[in-house]
């Protein structure tokens, strides 16, 4: 009956600490983006390799029509 005594007040600690801890999640912002996260998925990433392919891709293009004209 002794142990009971202890983890009670142990326990209220706990979920009281759980709690104040949620508060300050959400008042910095934690929970403001649930969707961003979630949703990136389908957008697509845009690397530097990837621009550059199309840099040199259009230039030779552009290379080409000037030698056919």
């Amino acid at each position: 009956m002794d142990v009971v005594f202890g983890l009670i007040p142990a326990m209220l600690l706990v979920g009281f600490l759980a709690v104040v801890v949620f508060i300050i999640m959400g008042k910095t912002g934690q929970f403001d983006d649930l969707d961003g996260a979630a949703n990136s998925i389908f957008m697509d990433d845009e690397y530097e390799e990837d621009e550059r392919t199309a840099q040199k891709e259009a230039q030779q293009q552009v290379e080409q029509q000037d030698k056919n004209s």
